[in-house]
């Protein structure tokens, strides 16, 4: 008899416990943009903002959709100056990697240049407001010296290598003509690169491309004209298109991936590190930067 009383209190526990799970189950799908208990096409939106420094999290991002199999097309939102060559490059691979498999519509925010507009070239169409600023298609490379301020406090560095160039682009010493040279010949190269990229993207020749690839930046409506994007308009305009590449007709769904919750103390430690990182990539100068300089 004492054991019916608790059977049923484990019984009416477990159902309370269930239905809560149901229900958090079915709030984290609303909140990760309707993912689940929807019934209608989906499209899912990608966004990729700010200074590229890190890769990560976009290609993170466009391969999970790429393997959900709801996800009928995909939007990849950007709103960045650029920044790495390797991390653009690494986005920019993804997204073509994707557009094997489902259309890709890109849609511009404010700023899509240089790195920004890299990682845009392989999609099926490119869409950007009228007033976004595009193009920048370059490399840059900034190098600082600062060999006479250390003169001037007394501080002298003594360097010891195994070659001419292995401490090229130091910033306690100034170029040399074949430091020029060599450096020179590597961003030429990542410029060519570039070119291909978009030229390949656009359906456009290299020598097409590279009569407006000197860096010049251009406005959406500018680059519409010089074949850059397919259309003017906004991300609604974007998600319309990159529906009806999938072929659906009607509403869609709208996804965007989930993103994990941290606490108020670990968002600003990132915070601070990420910061710190900027600063120390700032103040070494240096690498190749897929980047458009008029906003940083």
């Amino acid at each position: 008899m004492t054991k019916r009383p608790f059977r049923t209190a484990l019984l009416v526990l477990g159902a309370i416990f269930l239905v809560f799970v149901i229900g958090a189950l079915a709030l984290s799908g609303f909140s990760a943009g309707g993912i689940l208990f929807s019934y209608k096409p989906k499209v899912g939106v990608v966004e990729v903002t700010g200074m590229i420094d890190s890769s990560r999290q976009a290609i993170e991002d466009l391969h999970n959709f790429q393997n959900d199999r709801s996800i009928r097309a995909v939007v990849l939102r950007i709103d960045s100056p650029g920044g790495g060559v390797g991390p653009s490059q690494e986005i920019y691979e993804e997204v073509r990697k994707l557009t094997e498999i489902k259309p890709v519509v890109v849609s511009m925010g404010s700023v899509a240049a240089s790195g920004g507009y890299y990682m845009a070239a392989p999609a099926q169409k490119i869409v950007a407001n009228p007033g976004t600023i595009t193009g920048s298609i370059g490399v840059i490379m900034e190098i600082a010296n600062i060999q006479d301020l250390l003169e001037k406090i007394g501080f002298r560095s003594q360097v010891i290598k195994s070659g001419d160039h292995k401490d090229i682009g130091s910033i306690v010493r100034p170029l040399s003509d074949e430091d020029r040279r060599i450096l020179q010949g590597i961003i030429d190269d990542v410029h060519m690169q570039f070119i291909e990229a978009v030229a390949e993207g656009r359906g456009m020749s290299p020598e097409e491309v590279a009569l407006i690839a000197d860096g010049r930046i251009f406005t959406g409506r500018q680059a519409l004209e010089a074949g850059l994007v397919d259309e003017l308009g906004n991300l609604q305009d974007s998600i319309k298109a990159a529906a009806e590449l999938a072929g659906v007709v009607g509403e869609v769904e709208i996804v965007y991936p989930p993103r994990r919750r941290t606490g108020l103390l670990s968002h600003l430690i990132g915070d601070v590190a990420y910061q710190l990182h900027q600063s120390l990539q700032e103040r070494a100068g240096g690498g190749l930067r897929f980047v458009w300089s008029g906003v940083y």
